[in-house]
């Protein structure tokens, strides 16, 4: 179907997939697949050369995964899109087929933590290094911006100081310097904002968040919008110049709009081999089907969460682009009109010498529905201190710019009755004040 035809809601049901003509089963078939047949010689040679379109092999591609590649690629308005089995795995991917030793990225500092110390500790091994800077300062990326380098990159909300990234202004900056910008939209989902049409040039997803919704699959994707010009510059010979693995193929000259996405496939799936798997493409796209709903009621609770948490005499301080004194409140008010995603960020008041930290441990203690764990996006309500996990290996002065503070707790605000959520909050705050000899 062709996507610019269809809207939102329609696309996240329909998007990429047709009733399967063999049985005409209305879900999309799991395609539980190592391999497929070759019609003949001719037909497994156009395929290893990229001359046709099909499967091969399911480290590559799959009819189930392929489905989920098709609908995340029109929600965002892309050309394509490759997913993977992780959206860690989507971010080195794009990056590895886009550079090399030598290469430079402009990263912003509000990061979640696995993409700084891939870009802190994993990439300079590669010969690729990094420059962070500030979120809220666009000067900053241009400065940073030397003749080695071949990516801008950032997060629409910065995962977990929730900065605003300033898309249209960031991609003016990379597009002058002849620069794709690389854009994490995980937090926003194309729902709250599609990144593309903003001035980005690729986005990638951790699908195991919002997008899946349940905490039940891992998966990542990587969509391309098909409007850089890879050519510039001859900056970027892995699209550009001929590629010996296939018969030296020019990705640019031959896929034009998809050339990104097709060497991705071609050579990171086939080398690095980060392939999603069919039964967690199929979870994910249940996911995706009730992408727009989810997200509607995650807003709105974190609406009301926001109201109960900026009223209690127990929290000391609160964090999110919708309050009008937040810093970037005005910016994301203007490129995040259905709301700054369901992510809050804040401190329970200190009453002993442990300060902050041992408050907010004492309450997310006390909690009884919300879930303490690694993850973010899914259908319950989950709580974490990023100091003392996702961030902690990172040291104070890298902490610091990256938004973290001591105290800070990071809410995920699921899809439970707001209030279920708000009476649970009130009970762990009254228990910690009483942990910490703080009740009056």
């Amino acid at each position: 179907m062709d996507p610019k035809l269809f809207k939102f809601n329609t696309l996240s049901l329909h998007g990429g997939q047709r009733p399967d003509l063999e049985t005409g089963a209305r879900a999309v078939p799991i395609y539980q697949t190592t391999s497929y047949v070759f019609k003949d010689s001719d037909h497994a040679a156009a395929l290893y050369n990229l001359e046709q379109g099909g499967h091969i092999y399911s480290r590559i591609s799959n009819p189930t995964v392929s489905v989920l590649e098709e609908r995340i690629a029109a929600l965002e308005g892309g050309t394509g899109a490759v997913a993977t089995a992780s959206g860690q795995s989507a971010l080195f991917a794009a990056i590895m087929t886009l550079m090399g030793q030598g290469n430079h990225i402009v990263s912003s500092s509000s990061l979640y933590g696995g993409s700084i110390n891939l870009f802190q500790h994993t990439l300079p091994r590669f010969g690729i290094e990094t420059t962070f800077v500030n979120p809220r300062k666009p000067g900053e990326f241009r400065k940073a911006i030397r003749k080695e380098t071949r990516l801008v990159f950032g997060e629409i909300i910065g995962n977990p100081g929730l900065e605003i990234l300033d898309v249209p202004e960031i991609a003016k900056i990379a597009h002058e310097a002849g620069l794709p910008l690389l854009i994490d939209a995980t937090f926003n989902t194309p729902y709250l904002c599609r990144a593309l049409e903003l001035g980005a040039d690729l986005v990638s997803h951790s699908v195991t968040k919002w997008m899946g919704g349940h905490g039940v699959a891992i998966g990542g994707a990587v969509v391309e919008g098909g409007q850089f010009d890879w050519e510039v510059d001859g900056k970027f010979p892995t699209l550009t110049e001929p590629y010996a693995a296939f018969e030296g193929i020019n990705f640019f000259e031959e896929f034009g709009p998809q050339a990104f996405s097709m060497r991705m496939r071609s050579e990171a799936m086939r080398d690095f081999g980060p392939a999603m798997s069919p039964q967690n493409a199929f979870y994910l796209l249940q996911g995706l089907e009730t992408l727009s709903l989810r997200m509607d009621r995650h807003i709105s609770n974190t609406g009301k969460l926001l109201e109960f948490l900026k009223s209690s005499e127990e929290i000391a301080w609160v964090k999110h682009p919708n309050l009008t004194d937040h810093p970037d409140h005005e910016l994301a008010s203007r490129i995040l009109p259905k709301g700054a995603g369901s992510i809050i960020v804040f401190g329970v008041k200190a009453g002993s010498p442990g300060g902050g930290r041992e408050a907010g441990a004492a309450f997310i203690n006390s909690l009884q529905l919300a879930s303490h764990l690694a993850n973010v996006g899914d259908a319950k309500t989950l709580v974490i201190h990023p100091a003392s996990t996702t961030h902690a290996q990172m040291d104070s002065k890298t902490m610091k710019k990256a938004g973290l503070t001591e105290d800070m707790i990071r809410l995920s605000v699921g899809l439970e009755d707001v209030n279920d959520i708000i009476d649970d909050f009130k009970q762990a705050l009254r228990k910690s004040a009483k942990t910490r000899g703080t009740t009056k």
